[in-house]
Order: structure tokens, then sequence, then C-alpha cells
């Protein structure tokens, strides 16, 4: 007989969470805006300057620290992501997701190998508000 697991427990990654919305904007326009000083700083943080290619790292001012694992432009971003007082790096996933619907495109977060259910629920709720602060931008126009 097996242990029960959690809601966001993996069998062999610890914990994950997913977190998506659609939002006004065509793909090229949600990946400028991902990249853009204003939009990165929501979801990676305060940096001055970052090489969005396979294999460059990051630090930024906050201590966040990984590495690129993968990019796609205008689909994904992939890599490890280790805030500052974090033992261990997470992986960061984020996706754009073409809709049936022109002008609109589905961002997708995805992050595992979470230590714990308590982690889980803090990322999720950063997750959340950061896609609320891109979904701002959006709405006012800032990336047309």
């Amino acid at each position: 007989m097996s242990a029960q697991r959690v809601v966001g427990q993996t069998a062999t990654a610890g914990f994950q969470i997913g977190v998506r919305r659609t939002l006004p904007l065509f793909q090229e326009e949600a990946w400028a805006l991902l990249l853009s000083p204003q939009g990165r700083k929501l979801w990676l943080g305060e940096i001055a300057n970052v090489e969005f290619s396979q294999g460059s790292t990051f630090e930024t001012e906050e201590g966040h620290s990984g590495e690129f694992r993968a990019v796609k432009p205008l689909e994904q971003l992939r890599l490890t992501w280790q805030p500052a007082g974090w033992l261990d790096a997470s992986t960061l996933q984020i996706r754009l997701l073409p809709t049936a619907h022109p002008g609109k495109t589905t961002i997708s977060f995805h992050q595992e190998k979470l230590d714990n259910a308590e982690r889980r629920e803090v990322m999720k709720t950063h997750w959340e508000d950061v896609i609320t602060g891109l979904q701002a931008i959006a709405n006012n126009g800032s990336t047309r």
C-alpha cells in the first residue's frame, strides 16, 4: 500500500503548481511583455540586464538566481529558479499558448521541484499575482 499524496505532490519531483490565464495579446506581444523590463520584473525580479538564451545564468537584485535551460521565442522559457534563502532551485516553465481567438494568448506558469505543500501555496499566490500584473499591463495597452 502506498502513501497517499496531497494536492500538487508528484511521485518524484516534490510539489508543483500551475497557473494560467488568457490575456488580450497576440503571441508576439505576450512574448515582448514577458521579456520587457516591466514584465520581467514581475516574474523574474529586478535585474538590469539578462540574456534570454539557453545556458545563460542570472542573478536579480533580490538574490534570485538561475539558468535558462530552454528558450523558444514566442513559445517557451524553461529555467531553474532559486529565490534567495531557498536551499534548492525549482524548475520554472513559462509557456505562451495560442488560442482560437485572434489577439489572445494564454500565459502559463508551471513550477516544479517545490519543497512542500506550504511552499506550493505561497508560489501559487505568487504566480497568480504575476499574471494579474501582466494582465494589468496588457489591459492598459502598454504593449501595443
